[in-house]
């Protein structure tokens, strides 16, 4: 099997894992960042994630923490071929000859050309998963932006398309999608390669054991939300920001607004689930990845 091959299918299949351990983490996060600045005088929505768990299992069941994966679901495969195929054929690019281990410069190069790529494919699917994820929290206090209640992801996509700008609408969000990705990825494959080579004490780390795989993946997740956290607020709330009737301009309109209601903290809102989600999720899908890749030899 080609190199492009097993990295499209071992990215598939850590990708699968990684969605399934991670999504109810990924949905309360969502719903913490998407609940609006209370009045004075008024409690939040969600006091915080244990809180908006609770809520969402009494109001919808646990299927709730579920809502929106079908998008991610059934775009992983791409997703996943493109991340790590074009990670592994930056790899080859700039490997001085076959075989060679990359040093973990060189990784953090890999995992922003690749964090590009992604990009293109995680904006229309981020929008799907996050005006789903957040419509619960928003209706419940009557939010012009759920005025259309979705079905499901296919439902969000032809509102989208019809009332929003066609594929312009899709891609609504795309800028704060890159500045999310491109750095995020960069940290996680070198925080990655640097924790792989320290377990194996030196540049080959072919022999490194599960335990220590689970650990560099888990960490490599966690650095990525570390590093690019804030702007992944900026993305949720504008791209489930109303067509109509927009609350931002732009990226950083949001940003400065945001910072103005509710201050540094409103910039780290959800953060506790990203993290919570980000460990063992990036610890499920690097395992995966590396031996669904191991095994097609």
């Amino acid at each position: 099997m080609g190199d492009i091959a097993k990295d499209l299918t071992a990215g598939t299949v850590g990708g699968v894992a990684q969605l399934v351990v991670g999504h109810p983490f990924d949905t309360i996060k969502v719903k913490l960042q998407s609940q609006p600045t209370p009045l004075p005088g008024q409690l939040p929505r969600y006091s915080g994630a244990i809180d908006a768990v609770r809520q969402t299992i009494a109001a919808e069941g646990a299927g709730g923490l579920f809502k929106g994966m079908g998008a991610p679901l059934a775009t992983v495969a791409a997703f996943n071929a493109v991340l790590f195929t074009v990670r592994g054929q930056t790899e080859a690019f700039l490997r001085s000859e076959p075989g060679v281990p990359l040093t973990v410069n060189q990784q953090i190069v890999c995992g922003a050309v690749a964090g590009t790529a992604v990009s293109f494919l995680a904006c229309p699917t981020e929008l799907i998963k996050c005006r789903l994820q957040a419509q619960g929290a928003l209706a419940s206090i009557g939010s012009a932006a759920v005025a259309v209640k979705y079905a499901g992801p296919m439902d969000v996509a032809r509102h989208v398309l019809r009332s929003e700008g066609g594929m312009r609408g899709l891609f609504k969000g795309l800028f704060p999608t890159m500045a999310r990705e491109i750095p995020g990825n960069a940290a996680m494959f070198g925080m990655y390669e640097a924790l792989k080579q320290y377990f194996a004490g030196g540049t080959d780390t072919s022999g490194l054991g599960r335990g220590s795989l689970i650990v560099a993946g888990g960490l490599a997740g966690g650095s990525f939300w570390i590093s690019v956290y804030p702007t992944d607020v900026i993305k949720s709330v504008i791209q489930i920001d109303d067509y109509k009737n927009p609350k931002f301009s732009g990226f950083f309109d949001a940003f400065k607004k945001i910072l103005a209601s509710e201050g540094i903290k409103g910039l780290y809102k959800g953060f506790g689930p990203a993290m919570g989600r980000s460990v063992p999720a990036n610890a499920a899908c690097f395992l995966a990845y590396e031996m669904a890749k191991s095994s097609l030899g």
